[in-house]
């Protein structure tokens, strides 16, 4: 007895030619990645997506990790990548990366597999309600309903839709559920496409608008901050970095870049250390601004967030899509334009006014603040020859050479990255910020080392480490040069610098909260095949990151680190820097 009861492979079936036309419309878009994670009823997506030469396909074994894989590929590329599963809970496994790529705006094509509707509430096996099954987290859903010939008048529109929607829905991009349900049999060859478009274009490719810098009045908003003391605030991504560093030296107001902005450079305004300054109550009391502009999302500091909150000034947000980035409520206006080209006009439309300068010791004060920050940190992390979680995230940034990315994980990682890491070129951040969770990151990362081709670092913790093990899984088969980063503390680090830690007695805190894994997480790699390193010592870090990435291929480097430890050095770092900031002259105009 065979299991298998489909026609032969030459048969022509309406689902393997409604597939093709999908798959034809998804390359004409520019889509030429897809995540396949096996199974049997996404059997004729599947074999749609393989027979296409322009179409790279990555098989993956698990759904979750197969979904955060195609999140990076999109992630990396602005160009959604297709992951396909078949139907019942391996469809429900994507929704962690869904929810990633509709609150960080990342194009994602998700297609799922389902049942037809006679095997629906009568006990078929892998048989689950999927319409909807994301819920609002989608910027469009569809459900065509068993392909057939009566239909097929409609299939281009669809295929077209489904990537125009992933990266021009009015709220910006985002990911796309396609539903799709199939009848045996699952094999099949496809007969001829329904025509296309001239040319190779796509069915659709009108994009919804975005507010372009001409249409707003930008000489009025020019004229509204010259000779102002103002901050540029800049979240993640920003097109054209220098436009913004032009508009802050324009003004002489200074940059508080995240990482992922690309805007952290090394350049007079960046004020790499903001955290660590607002930290201070004498300076983020005394550098109070009359205008924030806000470019995109926020960074991580919630310091720079509750400065934010807690100054009386003009809040004016820019973002390309108009989403709203203001949980505590202080934006007193919003933009829908993309940040850079505002930048870029409001420095046109100053150049053609006088003064437009903030006064004379706003900006100084600043840059004096960030250097003696800077020397500080330099001086208490160079006091150890222990691997410490701040100097990791310094040294790996370092390490990663031009043109490389780097990827960080949600919880400290990315914000060690943001309060210490000095500024450089020729780096490309990201990180999950989108919902902030701390699953998935490997696989992200591996979307982005697929998409780029260019060498990639991830540092992340030992729990997202292991919430995401399933990322290994062929991953020392893959064709990317990766070193991952895994600072291991032994359960949660963060939750040191919380006020849990200093709330209840220290073993119900290991309990509940810091959940020691005792995992060997190099033993683990090892079980993968991936060559694992042990750093003992500062520095070493950034070494084997370096040889590592110089060598190809996937590897890791794990740095043990002391939590309790690691919250004290956290600890002397702000008092530092606040001790070192405490005999700072401010500049008498500001």
């Amino acid at each position: 007895m065979s299991f298998y009861d489909g026609g032969p492979m030459h048969e022509i079936t309406s689902a393997a030619t409604f597939c093709a036309t999908l798959v034809d419309e998804w390359v004409r878009a520019g889509v030429t990645d897809a995540v396949v994670c096996p199974g049997s009823r996404s059997t004729p997506m599947a074999l749609a997506l393989d027979d296409r030469d322009e179409i790279r396909v990555h098989v993956h074994h698990d759904e979750r990790s197969g979904g955060f894989l195609a999140l990076g590929i999109g992630l990396a590329a602005g160009v959604p990548a297709v992951v396909c599963t078949t139907s019942g809970t391996a469809a429900v496994e994507l929704h962690p990366a869904v929810i990633e790529a509709h609150h960080a705006k990342v194009p994602l094509l998700v297609v799922t597999a389902d049942r037809p509707p006679e095997l629906h509430d009568v006990g078929a096996p892998q048989t689950i309600d999927q319409v909807h099954l994301f819920g609002s987290a989608v910027r469009w859903f569809v459900d065509p309903g068993v392909a057939g010939e009566a239909g097929s008048a409609h299939w281009r529109s669809i295929g077209a839709r489904a990537v125009l929607e992933t990266t021009n829905a009015p709220h910006g991009p985002g990911p796309v559920h396609a539903n799709l349900a199939f009848r045996e049999p699952l094999l099949g060859s496809p007969g001829p496409l329904p025509a296309g478009r001239s040319a190779g274009r796509p069915w659709h490719g009108q994009p919804h608008p975005v507010c372009d810098a001409a249409d707003l009045d930008v000489t009025s908003l020019a004229d509204a901050v010259a000779g102002r003391r103002g901050a540029l605030v800049v979240g993640a991504p920003i097109e054209w970095p220098e436009a913004v560093h032009a508009l802050a030296s324009q003004l002489r107001w200074p940059v508080l870049a995240d990482p992922r902005s690309g805007c952290r450079l090394p350049r007079e305004a960046t004020i790499s250390h903001f955290d660590s300054l607002l930290r201070c109550g004498q300076l983020a009391g005394a550098l109070v601004p009359d205008v924030v502009l806000r470019l995109g999302s926020l960074p991580a500091s919630r310091a720079l967030t509750e400065w934010l909150a807690g100054i009386d000034c003009w809040q004016v947000g820019a973002e390309r899509d108009g989403a709203v980035f203001d949980p505590d409520r202080s934006l007193g206006s919003l933009l829908r334009v993309e940040p850079s080209a505002l930048c870029e006009a409001m420095t046109t439309a100053l150049r053609k006014m006088s003064g437009v300068e903030a006064p004379r010791g706003w900006y100084e004060s600043w840059v004096h603040a960030d250097a003696e920050a800077a020397a500080v940190i330099r001086d208490v992390l160079c006091r150890t020859d222990d691997p410490t979680e701040p100097a990791i995230a310094r040294d790996v940034v370092a390490a990663v050479p031009a043109g490389g990315n780097l990827i960080v994980s949600s919880s400290m990682p990315v914000r060690d990255v943001e309060w210490f890491a000095a500024p450089r070129e020729g780096l490309r951040v990201f990180a999950n910020r989108g919902a902030n969770g701390i699953d998935g990151v490997v696989s992200t990362a591996v979307g982005v080392a697929l998409a780029t081709g260019a060498p990639t670092a991830v540092l992340v913790g030992d729990v997202a480490a292991l919430h995401d093990t399933n990322a290994m899984l062929g991953l020392a088969g893959r064709d990317v040069n990766m070193s991952i980063v895994v600072i291991d503390n032994d359960g949660g680090g963060i939750f040191e610098l919380l006020p849990q830690a200093g709330a209840m007695d220290r073993s119900r805190f290991e309990r509940l909260f810091a959940a020691p894994h005792r995992a060997d997480i190099a033993r683990l790699a090892a079980a993968h095949g991936i060559v694992c390193t042990v750093a003992h010592r500062q520095g070493e870090v950034g070494q084997l990151v370096r040889s590592s990435l110089q060598a190809g291929g996937a590897q890791m480097v794990v740095a043990g680190t002391n939590r309790p430890l690691n919250a004290l050095l956290h600890r002397d770092l702000s008092e530092a820097v606040a001790a070192a900031i405490e005999g700072i002259e401010l500049g008498s105009s500001i």
